[in-house]
């Protein structure tokens, strides 16, 4: 439509310029003595309108050609910056599909343009990573190590690789100059957590889960495990003295001490130094909390000597505990075992032929008819003494 109405002005127009020009007597005389130039009005007009064409064509001709240099620079630039980010585009698809030589080829024709020289370099390093090639790896990192806007990113990827690779003394390097600078976020916290496994830092291991804890952002069985490892490797260190293990055993919270793998660690921990009244009260808070099987083991080991009051103690708390359960045969054994060391022969040998009956494990068997061999020895009968140990003897075979 709007070619249409065009069309319909210009020949409009054409109409009336052939009228006019038609019925137009005018002249001009150019007069530049001793010349005289005399030209119809019409003839004079169009000279005028093909000299603005020219005079207008010559000086878009001139800014043309003044300007090249700079449309030159400007398409080369464009060109440079399509060819980087293509580059950067194919470094990171083939970074995800795990056509590592083909993402650093990628990276390197995108870090040709500046403004993707940090992308770039992140992308070769973790490239230049899972092809196991270290030196490469560092050296794309080192390409932006002056740059301050991609410091996080940095060193954030240096963890994460370093970890990777098992250098946890470097990982925690990159560490403490990122939290130098101010930041701290989930993320770290978490790559720190494993660097400091990786280096066997227990004590900060069971810091960051606690912070981690606090942020939600780990998960519970993860959590639980961590912290098993960390009080596993802090209560059964061989170098701990009795002194050096109560002041451990200080600095653990209240509600991880009734935890029972904890309790079981820290009760077989005071009782192999000797420190059974510590490892009975540690048993009997936890099992008050939570019953297990490996923290009555240990309360059984850490039994009070014979005709103590703290001997009859214990037998009372496991009369007390067997009215509640009165089918577990650990439990069972405990009593007994606490009973034949009090010299009660009676109900030590009830007990723990009740454990033997109830017994599911070999250890248990093997256990049983070894207390049981104890008991008919110390009251003279060697030909039950005899027959117990044998059947141990088996149970220890089989």
């Amino acid at each position: 439509m709007r070619l249409f109405i065009w069309l319909v002005v210009m020949m409009a127009a054409a109409i009336g310029i052939a009228v006019t020009a038609r019925f137009n007597p005018g002249n001009v005389v150019l007069f530049y003595p001793p010349y005289r130039v005399d030209l119809s009005l019409n003839f004079f007009m169009v000279l005028l309108v093909a000299a603005f064409l020219l005079v207008h064509f010559l000086v878009r001709a001139f800014n043309a050609t003044v300007d090249m240099p700079r449309k030159v620079a400007a398409y080369r630039q464009n060109k440079r910056e399509r060819d980087g980010n293509k580059g950067l585009r194919d470094a990171l698809k083939a970074l995800f599909e795990g056509r590592f030589g083909h993402a650093e080829k990628a990276a390197l024709r995108a870090a040709e343009l500046p403004e993707n020289a940090g992308v770039a370099a992140l992308i070769g390093a973790r490239a230049a990573h899972r092809m196991r090639q270290q030196a490469r790896r560092d050296q794309w990192l080192a390409r932006i190590a002056s740059d301050n806007g991609m410091k996080t990113a940095r060193l954030m990827t240096m963890t994460e690789l370093l970890v990777d690779d098992h250098q946890p003394e470097a990982a925690l390097e990159a560490v403490r100059e990122l939290n130098a600078s101010g930041t701290r976020h989930i993320h770290a916290l978490q790559w720190s957590l494993k660097a400091e496994q990786q280096a066997k830092n227990w004590p900060e291991v069971l810091r960051l889960v606690r912070l981690l804890d606090k942020h939600k952002a780990l998960h519970p069985a993860l959590s639980a495990r961590l912290r098993e490892l960390a009080y596993d490797d802090l209560l059964s260190d061989n170098s701990h003295d009795a002194e050096s293990l109560q002041r451990v055993w200080s600095t653990i919270p209240n509600a991880d001490r009734l935890k029972p793998y904890v309790a079981c660690r820290a009760a077989t921990a005071l009782n192999a130094r000797g420190l059974h009244d510590e490892a009975r009260v540690v048993c009997e808070e936890s099992l008050a909390a939570n019953w297990d099987e490996r923290v009555l083991r240990a309360y059984r080991d850490a039994a009070a000597p014979v005709g103590s009051a703290a001997l009859l103690v214990q037998i009372e708390h496991c009369e007390g505990w067997v009215r509640e359960r009165p089918n577990d045969a650990e439990l069972a054994l405990t009593l007994g075992s606490l009973c034949l060391k009090q010299k009660l022969w009676g109900k030590a040998q009830r007990y723990l032929e009740q454990a033997l009956s109830d017994a599911s494990e070999s250890r248990m068997v093997r256990e049983s008819h070894l207390k049981l061999a104890q008991l008919h020895e110390a009251l003279s009968q060697p030909e039950e003494a005899a027959n117990h140990y044998r059947q141990c003897a088996l149970a220890t075979i089989l």
